[in-house]
C-alpha cells in the first residue's frame, strides 16, 4: 500500500506580488520598529537644561567675571575670582563650619533616627498599640515639614536673650547672666547645630521604620532561639539588611547640610562675627549684600564642585558594598 507523498507548504498564488514579497522578507527576519521610548524623556530632560543645566553654565561664565550686576559692566578676570578664594579666611570658614553643619544634619540624627526607629518598631509597636508608635513617628518627622520661617520664629523666641523661654527658665532656677545663645560666637554655632539636629531627626527615623518593615522577622525570632540579645540582634541583623536606607539617608543629608542655607538666613545671617558663616550663605552674601556677582558665583561654583564629589564618592561606596555582598551571597 503506497502512502501519499509529503506535500510542502506553498504560498497562496491568489495573493497579491506585493504580499508575497512581504511574507517572504518577515520569515527570514524580524522588521525593525523605531522605538519611541525617548520621547518620554523630553520633558524631564528640557526641565534638566532649563533649571539646572543653564544656570549651571550662566554661574561658572559670570564667575569668570567682575561684575557688580544690574546694567553695570562685566569684566573678564578669567580665574582671579577663584584665586582670590584661597586667600580668603572667610571663604575657608565657611567650609569648616559645613563639617558642624554635616555633625549636626548627618551623623547625630542619623545615630539618634536610628535607635529611635529601632524603639519604635521594636518595643513600643509590638508591646502598644501600633498606633502609638505611628503617632510619635509622625511627631518627630513634623519639623521636616514645618516652613523654615515658622520655626526660626519659634527658636528665635526660644533662644532670645532678653525675652526668650530658654533664659526666662534659666532666671527662673537662678542663673543671674544667662548665655546670649544666637548672639554669641562660642554659642551661637552649637545653637544652631541644635535647631538643626531638631529639624532633621524625623527624616532618617522615617526611612528607617520603613527598612525595618521589610527585615524578615523569622531573622529575628531564629537569633532570639539562640540566645542573642536586642544589641547581638540589631548588630548582627538589623544594620546589615538596612545599609542600603544608611547609605540613603547618609547622601541625601550631606547634600543638605552642605548647602544649607534658610535657618542660618533665619537665625542668624551668618554671625557673630562669621561663627555660622556657611558656603551657600556666604555666596549669597556676595552676590546681594556686598554686588560682588562674579566672586558670589565663584563660591556658588566650588560649592557645586564639592557636592558633586562628595556624592560621587558615597555612590562608589554604595556599589562597592553591594557587590561585594554579591560576591558573598
Amino acid at each position: 500500500m503506497s502512502s501519499a507523498p509529503a506535500t510542502l507548504p506553498t504560498q497562496d498564488s491568489s495573493a497579491p506580488p506585493t504580499a508575497r514579497r512581504a511574507a517572504r522578507r518577515g520569515s527570514g527576519r524580524r522588521r525593525w520598529v523605531p522605538s519611541t521610548y525617548w520621547l518620554y524623556l523630553i520633558p524631564g530632560l528640557a526641565a534638566f537644561v532649563a533649571i539646572i543645566g543653564i544656570p549651571f553654565v550662566l554661574n561658572i561664565w559670570y564667575s569668570l567675571h567682575k561684575w557688580r550686576g544690574g546694567i553695570t559692566t562685566m569684566t573678564w578676570v578669567g580665574l582671579d575670582n577663584y584665586a582670590d578664594l584661597m586667600h580668603d579666611d572667610q571663604f575657608w570658614q565657611s567650609f569648616r563650619n559645613s563639617v558642624w553643619m554635616i555633625i549636626a544634619m548627618v551623623i547625630i540624627p542619623t545615630v539618634i533616627g536610628l535607635l529611635l526607629a529601632s524603639l519604635l518598631f521594636d518595643y513600643i509597636g509590638k508591646h502598644f498599640n501600633g498606633r502609638v508608635a505611628s503617632v510619635l513617628r509622625a511627631t518627630y518627622y513634623l519639623p521636616q515639614i514645618l516652613p523654615v520661617a515658622v520655626a526660626g520664629i519659634l527658636w528665635n523666641w526660644i533662644l532670645n536673650a532678653q525675652t526668650g523661654a530658654l533664659n526666662q527658665i534659666l532666671h527662673g532656677i537662678g542663673i543671674e547672666n544667662p548665655p546670649d545663645w544666637l548672639g554669641n560666637p562660642s554659642t551661637a554655632l552649637p545653637s544652631v547645630m541644635l535647631v538643626l539636629i531638631w529639624i532633621q531627626i524625623g527624616y532618617p527615623t522615617v526611612i528607617f521604620m520603613s527598612a525595618l518593615q521589610r527585615v524578615d522577622p523569622e531573622l529575628y525570632e531564629a537569633a532570639e532561639l539562640d540566645g542573642a540579645n536586642w544589641w547581638a540582634r540589631f548588630r548582627a541583623i538589623t544594620l546589615p539588611q538596612i545599609k542600603p536606607e544608611t547609605f540613603v539617608i547618609t547622601l541625601t543629608c550631606t547634600i543638605a547640610a552642605l548647602k544649607v542655607f534658610a535657618p542660618i538666613y533665619v537665625l542668624t545671617r551668618g554671625g557673630p562675627e562669621g561663627s555660622t558663616l556657611v558656603p551657600s550663605y556666604y555666596s549669597y552674601l556676595n552676590f546681594f549684600d556686598k554686588s560682588k556677582v562674579g566672586y558670589g558665583a565663584a563660591v556658588a561654583t566650588v560649592l557645586t564642585v564639592i557636592i558633586i564629589v562628595v556624592a560621587s564618592v558615597i555612590q562608589l561606596l554604595q556599589n562597592r558594598s553591594a557587590r561585594k555582598e554579591e560576591r558573598g551571597a
